[in-house]
């Protein structure tokens, strides 16, 4: 149970949903947007939030769809990590949502809410940095579309009173070779020790992780060891290793040496699968 009284908003469209965001902000609210809300309610329960409004999103049209629009691959921000495993339009998202979670989970955790989170993890948005895929913002001055790679810069960086409408993927990427994989310490729905994300596009392998540093990424410095054809496997490894952009992860999963071990040995099955040796 939350434990605290809010009030509940489901806007049916765009405009009146950041219109009525705006409206209980300046009544002092606090309020959040809310899709899936499996953070928004963890939280609260630990009086780390306390918004005395949510506005949810599920109603808006654009947020539900997943279809391709000409070349892209449209996946609205509420679709569920379930319904887009099963309809499966994106091989290596629909693998990458499948690891996030247990199935109960993830038929409410939606794709906008994971890559929105604040949990480290947030493996969904793995594959889109792979692909480049670009991102619909909606704020109080409209909607703008920009690559991902300019607001997931470790977390998703959104103004105040904006939100996730939409990804969109060219279709080129969604069938590309992938490899990926996630490790775990013990059983199938734990943590990751790491995640890896790989895909291989004009004769470059890309990569993406999570679960190694603090928060999500992908690497062009790590990607341009990794595709050296002068290097060694174990010198590719060994260097992209020492390339990453932040301290290894040290928890109740692994400590930073076991988890660097465990990574090490993702990445070589990653090349070995791509034929990045």
């Amino acid at each position: 149970m939350i434990p605290f009284d809010f009030e509940y908003y489901r806007p049916a469209s765009v405009m009146e949903a950041v219109e009525l965001f705006q409206h209980l902000h300046t009544q002092g609210k606090n309020p959040v947007y809310y899709s899936g809300g499996t953070e928004i309610i963890t939280r609260a329960r630990r009086n780390l939030i306390q918004p005395r409004a949510v506005v949810d999103l599920k109603s808006i049209p654009e947020c539900g769809v997943m279809e391709f629009h000409k070349d892209q691959l449209v996946i609205g921000s509420c679709v569920t990590l379930s319904v887009l495993s099963a309809a499966n339009p994106f091989p290596l998202l629909s693998e990458a949502s499948q690891g996030v979670a247990d199935q109960t989970a993830r038929n409410k955790i939606t794709i906008g809410g994971n890559i929105s989170g604040i949990i480290h993890y947030r493996e969904a948005v793995l594959p889109l940095l792979l692909a480049d895929s670009h991102v619909l913002i909606a704020g109080q001055e409209g909607m703008k579309e920009v690559a991902i790679h300019e607001v997931f810069k470790e977390q998703l960086k959104l103004n105040s009173g904006e939100f996730l409408v939409q990804i969109k993927t060219d279709r080129l990427y969604v069938s590309l070779p992938y490899f990926h994989a996630k490790k775990r310490l013990i059983g199938n729905v734990a943590y990751p020790l790491v995640t890896l994300a790989a895909m291989r596009k004009d004769d470059q392998i890309r990569v993406a992780f999570s679960g190694v540093c603090a928060f999500p990424f992908r690497s062009a410095a790590i990607e341009q060891v990794l595709n050296d054809p002068m290097l060694s496997l174990k010198e590719k490894i060994d260097r992209a290793v020492e390339k990453l952009p932040a301290q290894v992860v040290s928890n109740a999963e692994g400590s930073a040496a076991y988890r660097e071990f465990v990574l090490k040995l993702t990445l070589e099955e990653a090349l070995d699968s791509l034929g990045g040796r």
